[in-house]
């Protein structure tokens, strides 16, 4: 063994290496068996008590993908038509808002790129006519002069920087919800793939994922105006008249459509109360020309998030009156948590203001003693408490919130930003648990199959030395794994089939290096000089072989997406660990066997 010193540290220390990434995994492992015998309020408690240790585990555990572990995958596409509309700004009219829609719904027709159909629509409207009028943008030298082909080039960088914009706040927003190994990739020009292992609240992902948290301060109506407003709508459908035709004759029936809709309040800041399925139906009757006329100056509607509970347990929204102007927006938002009102124990969210934010802050509290501010996340108003004194600290809460999932998710969004654009879910895929245990299963038939075959193989042509290569095929796959763990990668069902192939690439090498030793002993030498020989004729080849594939598995995860990543990623670890147990581990092991002729060493 004089001379393996070396080799024999580097297998310890790879070997000791391995054991520590993938203990978590086992110990994991045994926890999950062991809280599912428990009863849910055991578990529960053990959770509680056990938290730290748990998230620990689970955050050093070797991850598994989508396909084994079950989870979402859900296509999103950014709302460019509406990222197009709000960089126009206030230049924006109906000349350009009719030319969004035609290009939105001809580029989703024909599959083509929403822009180019923008500005062809435009052109052939009026060629001489310049997009120009409705864009400008300083700093990329865009001007009243501007080509409508350059403003093409200058609202597609913009299409661009709102995606990449996209993905980093989804990538935020899905780490501190707390997914261990998300994918989110780009797709296309406008689109976004997240897959999110493991997850299993839909409804919750869906909020987490298209929430613009678009936050904002407005004042309420103004409370005699408003008041007025409503008793006008309230009055105007007292008289309205419903007209029936019978065969005989006309018949009529006069009744109040908004009343049954709709439940009056009292507050001078509300319209009134309704049910999530008759929201709809408010807004058509409170939309039309005629009660838009009524409407004070400078005020809309708005429904408020969560819904009261009405009489019989029904849940009841509110319509809320709020002034038209933005007070001030999300963007001042410099800290945001999720804090406990002392006196019922009610989540919320406390939000504290950078300089400028509080100072304007000060101003609007200062000014609006004793009336409502409207809180509006997304176009509902979570919360419109009144004024009781100036806030000069630039501290707000949000309250009425339906729990402690939501405040910890609003706090989320408000931290990561507010999107550049909407978001579309187009294609929404759920795999189930039990799916990822049968591929799990299905993965583990496939390997220990192919590694039995090899194994026997490899003992009937090569005896010894197959024994040899089996023992160096077995670490093999347990260093694969700790590699994987080692670098927190994600095992998918592609990367199982990384690892079967890496179980015949693994005895190529020993393959190569037992058959030179046999052609060497043909000569007459004896056997210290046949493997002598034998592993220095093989190793140019080896090295060759394995050095292109690695080039090859890089290509393939730089370039490639969800599975081939995923095969890429294990086929590295694969090769590394392969060339490890084929030149260091078999070497040691046959320098130990054929010590002092200790025994017969055969290579068939």
């Amino acid at each position: 063994m004089q001379g393996n010193g070396f080799k024999i540290g580097c297998i310890v220390a790879f070997l000791a290496l391995t054991i520590y990434y993938l203990y978590p995994t086992v110990v994991w492992s045994l926890e999950q068996n062991y809280m599912e015998e428990l009863s849910p309020s055991e578990r529960a408690q053990y959770q509680e008590e056990e938290q730290q240790k748990l998230e620990e585990l689970r955050t050093n555990t070797l991850s598994l993908g989508l396909d084994l572990q079950g989870g979402m995958h859900v296509t999103l596409e950014v709302g460019v038509p509406q990222l197009i509309r709000e960089l126009a700004g206030e230049n924006a009219d109906q000349l350009l808002n009719d030319v969004i829609d035609v290009a939105a719904e001809r580029s989703l027709e024909n599959d083509t790129d929403f822009i180019d159909e923008m500005v062809a629509e435009f052109e052939s409207r009026d060629p001489d006519a310049r997009l120009s009028r409705y864009y400008r943008n300083d700093a990329m030298d865009i001007t009243r002069r501007s080509t409508n082909e350059e403003i093409a080039t200058f609202l597609k960088t913009q299409r661009q920087s709102a995606l990449d914009r996209a993905i980093e706040i989804i990538r935020t927003r899905v780490d501190r919800y707390g997914v261990t190994e998300p994918s989110i990739v780009k797709q296309g020009n406008n689109r976004i793939v997240v897959e999110l292992p493991g997850v299993e609240d839909k409804e919750r992902v869906r909020s987490l994922l298209k929430g613009t948290a678009r936050l904002e301060f407005r004042l309420a109506a103004d409370a005699q105006e408003f008041r007025g407003f409503v008793n006008s709508v309230y009055e105007y459908y007292d008289d309205y008249t419903e007209s029936a035709d019978t065969a005989d004759s006309a018949a009529s029936n006069q009744f109040n459509p908004l009343e049954e809709v709709l439940v009056p309040a009292q507050s001078p800041y509300l319209v009134g109360y309704a049910t999530p399925e008759d929201t709809a139906r408010v807004m058509d009757l409170l939309t039309t020309e005629e009660i838009q006329r009524m409407m004070p100056r400078s005020t809309t509607m708005m429904w408020s998030a969560n819904p009261l509970e009405g009489q019989g347990g029904s849940d009841l929204y509110q319509l809320i009156g709020v002034r038209t102007q933005v007070e001030l927006t999300g963007d001042v938002i410099e800290a945001a948590s999720v804090q406990f009102d002392p006196a019922t124990n009610v989540p919320e969210v406390s939000m504290t203001m950078n300089s400028e934010g509080a100072r304007k802050w000060g101003r609007i509290t200062g000014a609006n003693i004793g009336k409502p501010v409207a809180i509006v996340l997304d176009g509902f108003v979570f919360s419109y408490p009144n004024v009781n004194t100036k806030i000069s600290n630039g501290r707000s809460s949000i309250t009425g919130l339906d729990g402690v999932d939501e405040a910890e998710d609003l706090v989320n969004i408000l931290l990561s930003g507010a999107l550049p654009a909407p978001l579309e879910i187009l294609e929404e895929r759920t795999v189930g648990a039990t799916l990822g245990a049968e591929s799990i299963q299905a993965g583990l038939n496939s390997i220990l199959f192919g590694l039995g075959i090899v194994a026997i193989f490899m003992i009937i042509y090569y005896r010894t030395g197959g024994g040899i290569a089996d023992l160096a095929l077995l670490l093999n796959i347990i260093f694969i794994l700790g590699i994987l763990a080692a670098f927190k990668a994600t095992l998918t069902l592609p990367g199982i089939a990384g690892i079967v192939l890496t179980i015949g690439m693994a005895v190529d090498a020993n393959v190569l290096i037992f058959d030179r030793i046999r052609e060497e002993q043909r000569t007459g030498k004896t056997l210290k000089a046949s493997i002598e020989a034998g592993y220095a004729n093989a190793m140019s080849a080896i090295v060759d072989a394995n050095v292109t594939t690695f080039f090859v598995a890089i290509i393939l995860f730089s370039f490639g997406v969800g599975p081939i990543k995923g095969f890429a990623v294990t086929l590295m670890a694969g090769i590394v660990a392969s060339l490890f147990s084929a030149i260091v581990i078999t070497r040691v092991v046959v320098d130990y066997l054929t010590q002092a002729k200790k025994s017969a060493v055969s290579f068939g």
